[in-house]
């Protein structure tokens, strides 16, 4: 596994009232969603970056307003003819 070492000021760290260990697993959830959501990782993949289970992770995704599943109208339609 390899391990990214980020610069935080210190005033953000303070304004998020979280211990460093919190504040790191929120930065990770953030960058891991907003990787999601741009279509650059799988759920999983996300979920793994996150360090948290993807049931979890999934459930997560409500609170930074991102889409559990993002289908187009066409994809939409092709999975309900499948059922």
């Amino acid at each position: 596994m390899s391990q990214l070492i980020l610069d935080v000021p210190d005033e953000s760290l303070l304004s998020l009232h979280l211990s460093d260990e919190a504040a790191a697993a929120e930065i990770r959830l953030a960058a891991a969603v907003k990787i999601y959501e741009l279509g650059r990782l799988s759920s999983g993949a996300a979920a793994r970056l996150a360090g948290i289970p993807r049931v979890l992770f999934l459930s997560k995704l409500a609170d930074y307003g991102v889409d559990t599943f993002n289908l187009t109208e066409d994809e939409l339609e092709r999975q309900t003819s499948l059922a």
